[in-house]
């Protein structure tokens, strides 16, 4: 029943972050810009653009849910992508002082989105049965 637990947990933060990822981060734009926009003022073509991407991500987060263990490529690029694409924007942050609020905003989050899909993907490999070569 442990393995069941392990990707039943999984499938829930996927379900999680991929709505978040879905609708979540405009408002969070909006709400808190400081914290979630590097390109502030008017129009931005680079939040249109990273909600694009990061709504697409989103959708196959939720598609990879109901089969966890058969989208690890997936979940592994999640994973990876958040901690260069947090990494980067700490650098970032910490260079320029009109973007230290994203030390609090979306650089934590996309890091802490690693770090939980990580743990969880693991634990639910592990408790996973073999699959033969």
């Amino acid at each position: 029943m442990g393995d069941n637990n392990n990707v039943g947990a999984l499938r829930v933060v996927l379900v999680i972050v991929g709505i978040i990822f879905i609708f979540g981060i405009y408002p969070l734009s909006i709400v808190w810009p400081a914290g979630w926009i590097w390109h502030a003022g008017g129009r931005s073509m680079y939040l249109e653009m990273i909600l694009g991407v990061y709504a697409t991500l989103g959708v196959f987060l939720l598609l990879a849910a109901r089969r966890p263990l058969k989208n690890l490529s997936l979940i592994w690029f999640t994973v990876w992508s958040s901690v260069v694409h947090g990494g980067i924007m700490a650098v970032q942050a910490l260079q320029f002082p009109e973007h230290h609020g994203h030390l609090l905003g979306d650089v934590p989050a996309l890091l802490l989105v690693a770090l939980v899909l990580a743990v969880l993907t693991v634990r639910a490999k592990k408790g996973a049965p073999q699959e033969a070569s």
